[in-house]
């Protein structure tokens, strides 16, 4: 039996829970212009206080809704309650930080003449409609660092949730319409990929935001660019977690299991390449390697069977490339048992891949510069993590990895205020702190002679 495009799947059982009708053409139409409405309207009507009070109620009821909301996306992809629950409380914060600083964010902004008289500033404004395209494996939260700097811009949102997580999406659109954003300024659509294609290239959409694989973003980047759309791509990751030097070496080895494996290893910006130096390399891999094994009871399914197939399939293909697998069991449905990599030639098609899920790979490094090397050689560019005792080396290496984000000596160090983004196939363009609320905001510069 086919699944349906919309459906809530049980990842442990893979039984089908509740199935959600696919958008009409009609309605996504209807959606689209609801939202350009509600922008002609809503936005040129609602001063920055405004937007930032409903924001504020919206991260209210994430807060109140916390369990509630958690067991839907523990329903929707297996994460762990108290991993769902997290992440409804860091989108709440979300909300909460545009709220409380939309109104420093977009307030006008000076520029100092070089000749003439007169004065001149920049004005940050909204471009009108924007679509968004989530993913699975955080619900809450990829919505939020999107949708909640562009409502308090006085952008509004249609947004396309992932096909398996149509309940977060519905409790999404209760909660946004609860807070009293008006009709049309929040909408979710259960659509197609053809129906989204469509929804690109029309001329009501102003610009795109989509987090997902890398194949998917290029499709969406090829569509919007033929049709002249911005658009703001966080794609994969595959993040080094370089350990050059210690004072803890039991501690540098938690990190790692840490930064591997939240959300069962389903995360962009999950360190998944560790790339050890020499003199550490044997003892650090003999801890890893216990503390991974050690997590085969009690881990979650992965989000989907098919997802664990995938996984499976690359393995495979890493260990014909000449890396050894050291694990502990064997797949179950989408259960995946944890497994550590090593000896994967660093110049072999598998290493340049992205494995989601609970499987690290292990790198010697002879020296800073090699580590370095290996660091960057990926096509991806997402995040990455340097631990060193020396404070000098630390600035030095996190200059010199090739990515968007570098976090020295520490993991979970992620916040609301910091910009979230790549660079090279990770994609382009920056959510979360100022920068999120800078993407698909029009800088219009204002200069008045005297």
């Amino acid at each position: 039996m086919n699944t349906p495009l919309y459906a809530v799947v049980d990842p442990a059982t893979g039984d089908v829970i509740r199935e959600y009708p696919t958008a009409t053409d009609e309605s996504v139409d209807a959606a689209l212009l609801a939202a350009t409405t509600a922008y002609q309207e809503w936005s040129r009507q609602a001063d920055v206080r405004q937007r930032a009070d409903l924001l504020r109620t919206v991260a209210e009821l994430h807060n109140a809704r916390a369990g509630e909301l958690a067991e839907i996306i523990h329903r929707e992809m297996g994460k762990p309650m108290d991993q769902a629950v997290g992440e409804v409380e860091f989108s709440a914060a979300i909300y909460a930080y545009y709220a409380d600083n939309a109104e420093k964010f977009l307030a006008d902004e000076p520029v100092e003449l070089l000749a003439g008289e007169g004065d001149a500033f920049v004005r940050r404004q909204p471009i009108g409609v924007l679509l968004g395209i989530m993913p699975w494996n955080y619900p809450y939260y990829q919505v939020a660092r999107f949708a909640a700097p562009n409502l308090a811009l006085g952008n509004t949102i249609v947004l396309k949730h992932a096909p398996q997580c149509p309940e977060s999406a519905a409790a999404l659109q209760r909660i946004f319409t609860e807070a009293g954003f008006p009709e049309g300024c929040y909408v979710n659509t259960y659509a197609t990929h053809e129906q989204i294609a469509d929804a690109i290239a029309d001329p009501r959409v102003r610009g795109v935001s989509f987090t997902g694989s890398e194949r998917a973003g290029a499709t969406i980047a090829e569509i919007a660019g033929r049709n002249l759309k911005k658009v703001v791509l966080e794609l994969g990751g595959s993040d080094p977690f370089v350990v050059l030097s210690t004072h803890d070496l039991d501690a540098t080895v938690q990190a790692a299991v840490d930064a591997r494996f939240e959300n069962t290893g389903q995360a962009c910006n999950a360190a998944k390449r560790f790339i050890v130096a020499d003199e550490l390399y044997d003892e650090f891999l003999g801890k890893f390697t216990a503390r991974v094994l050690a997590m085969a009871d009690g881990l979650a399914p992965l989000s989907s069977v098919a997802a664990a197939e995938r996984l499976a399939d690359q393995l495979e293909r890493a260990v014909a490339a000449g890396a050894t697998l050291t694990g502990a069991g064997q797949r179950d449905g989408a259960y995946f048992p944890p497994a550590v990599l090593t000896e994967l030639p660093p110049t072999s098609p598998s290493a340049t891949e992205e494995l989601f899920g609970p499987v690290a790979t292990v790198y010697r490094a002879g020296s800073e510069a090699e580590a370095v090397e290996l660091a960057n050689a990926t096509p991806y560019g997402l995040g990455s993590y340097v631990f060193t005792t020396d404070p000098e080396q630390a600035l030095r290496v996190a200059d010199r990895i090739e990515a968007g984000m570098v976090f020295v000596n520490g993991v979970g160090l992620d916040g609301v205020e910091l910009p979230f983004g790549g660079v090279k196939r990770s994609g382009f363009g920056r959510e979360l702190g100022r920068a999120g609320i800078e993407e698909f905001a029009n800088k219009k510069l204002i200069r008045t002679a005297r």
